[in-house]
């Protein structure tokens, strides 16, 4: 698998997981795990309405614009409507078509700088596969990712958590057990518990 395709999987992943929000979830606060830097309460609705605006600039960043040539606020709001579950999909599949598309030699532009393509993929990907654990498990799921996407990830992230770690993309390892199943070690090594 290459890192477009442990895209794909994580991106399926996680708009399953979003075809499965009840109706009354939509506006539930979430752990404070899911708060952003400014610490304010969020919902289950403004989660997943960043996704989607995370998703919705994955095709203009594919295609090596800059977010000033894109336009800064173009997908500011919310890009949910009355829809949430069906626009997330229609969102979802545009980053999806964009992905297979894509060169993965190919520099894009981040708000954080330059990067391959494949590297970009292997951040979003990452954010996707954990919010299919996280979100899966707050409204009542598992928590269970694919096993192909855990593989996937665990490649893509394995041999460079200890530099993202370095970076704060990970909290301090969580230690389990060398032969738990691979979703739980690949939490674990993420900074996330596990059980």
């Amino acid at each position: 698998m290459n890192e477009i395709d442990i895209f794909v999987l994580a991106e399926n992943a996680l708009s399953a997981v979003v075809e499965k929000i009840k109706d009354e979830q939509w506006d539930m606060d979430l752990p404070e795990s899911f708060r952003r830097r400014d610490k304010a309460p969020v919902t289950l609705r403004t989660i997943i309405n960043y996704h989607a605006y995370d998703d919705a600039w994955v095709p203009d960043i594919l295609a090596g614009k800059t977010m000033d040539e894109a336009g800064k606020t173009k997908y500011d709001g919310d890009l949910l409507g009355d829809d949430p579950k069906g626009v997330f999909r229609i969102i979802a599949d545009k980053a999806i078509a964009a992905a297979k598309d894509s060169d993965l030699t190919r520099t894009v532009h981040l708000t954080y700088g330059d990067f391959p393509t494949s590297e970009y993929f292997k951040h979003i990907t990452l954010f996707r596969a954990m919010r299919v654990h996280e979100i899966g498990k707050v409204i009542g799921l598992s928590g269970d990712m694919p096993a192909e996407l855990v593989q996937g990830v665990w490649d893509e992230v394995a041999p460079h958590a200890e530099e993202w770690r370095k970076m704060g993309v990970f909290g301090p390892q969580i230690e389990v057990p060398e032969d738990a199943p691979l979703q739980e070690r690949l939490l674990g090594l993420t900074g996330r518990n596990p059980r």
